[in-house]
């Protein structure tokens, strides 16, 4: 699967740059170092917490 196979994904779209190297964003919610860059301005989720929130938010049905 390529990098545009999955470009059909809002929540992808959303999503920061990923980041080529340290400094890391810090996660919003439990201050770990996140794959995005510090420069990054707006929500950044770790790996694991940007799981579980997608876990929270998706549809049941």
């Amino acid at each position: 699967m390529s990098d545009t196979d999955d470009d059909y994904c809002l929540i992808d779209a959303a999503r920061p740059p990923r980041a080529d190297g340290p400094p890391y964003a810090a996660c919003v919610l439990c201050r770990k170092p996140t794959e995005y860059p510090e420069s990054y301005k707006g929500v950044t989720l770790c790996p694991v917490c940007e799981w579980r929130e997608a876990e929270r938010t998706s549809c049941s049905g």
